[in-house]
């Protein structure tokens, strides 16, 4: 190629690439139909990611022996304690949970639900947070039944944020 072709060439690739990654580019989410979580969610170049370490759920009693009933709270009360800690490390990220594109959620099942996990009252929590009118951005989500290292957490969360 001879230099006029080779800037004619070069100016055409720079165009299309203008247009395939616009410099307002937004995170998309794509709605699978669940009010609370996307199917998927797409973050374009230029956005920082910040990955959020899990938070289990922490003792709503510490004044009950560990072991006896009520020391730990059921799978309602941690889940609201773990997400407003993770609000707590967002806050201190300068972010919020519109921010937040995956939410990986670990539950234990609950002896006082007949040893399974309490879904609906994760999820119950969950909604309050993510999916409503004064916040609608929905993460992807994943939630699996777990054992977690620390004996009395039901639910322990870890999400990944972005912002520009």
């Amino acid at each position: 190629m001879n230099g006029s072709k080779k800037l004619a060439f070069l100016g055409t690739a720079l165009a299309l690439c203008a247009f395939a990654a616009p410099a307002n580019a937004q995170v998309t989410r794509l709605d699978g139909g669940s009010p609370v979580i996307a199917s998927a969610v797409t973050v374009p170049a230029g956005y920082t990611t910040h990955y959020i370490s899990g938070i289990p759920g922490g003792p709503m009693n510490p004044a009950i022996p560990d072991g006896q009933p009520g020391r730990w709270g059921d799978t309602t009360q941690q889940t609201n304690d773990v997400l407003n800690k993770l609000e707590g490390v967002l806050t201190k990220l300068g972010l919020t949970f519109g921010d937040v594109v995956k939410g990986t959620v670990f539950l234990v099942a609950d002896p006082a639900n007949g040893n399974k996990i309490n879904f609906p009252a994760m999820n119950a929590e969950w909604n309050k947070r993510f999916g409503s009118a004064t916040q609608p951005n929905k993460p992807a989500r994943s939630t699996v039944e777990v054992r977690l290292a620390t004996q009395g957490p039901l639910v322990e969360i870890e999400l990944i944020a972005v912002k520009k």
